[in-house]
């Protein structure tokens, strides 16, 4: 486990396949997207394309937000702030993307063209609601 992140936050992040909202810096301006993730020990494993990587070339300082809701009513959230590093070894990104894709219970083979991205996690946050 990271020290940026307690016990109770990491079990949040790895109770259910939920969306986690990426925010990078696009011309000097937020760009958000949503996308799936992995998070084990302190780092954030995710694969993507287009803009936000992009973006992540750019720019390597990113925040994630994860919120769990329940008819329309938010049960806790998550967010985290890191240095994202794009890693251009063909085996790791299949490596991840088959982990991710089977957290969401897709063809593990699926989104092949993506690129991995791990966030080295520097700070977390999280509140639940009642």
């Amino acid at each position: 486990m990271s020290d940026a992140v307690d016990s109770e936050t990491e079990e949040l992040l790895t109770s259910e396949p939920l969306m986690a909202h990426l925010a990078t810096c696009r011309d000097g301006r937020p760009h958000v997207a949503p996308l799936w993730y992995r998070y084990e020990d302190g780092v954030v494993e995710l694969v993507t394309t287009g803009t936000k990587l992009r973006n992540v070339r750019e720019n390597p300082k990113v925040a994630l937000s994860v919120q769990k809701d329940e008819g329309g009513h938010a049960k806790w959230m998550v967010t985290l702030l890191g240095t994202a590093t794009v890693v251009e070894d063909e085996t790791e990104t299949r490596a991840a993307t088959r982990k991710i894709n089977e957290k969401y219970g897709v063809d593990s083979d699926a989104w092949d063209e993506n690129v991995l991205v791990r966030v080295d996690v520097g700070s977390a946050s999280s509140q639940t609601y009642d």
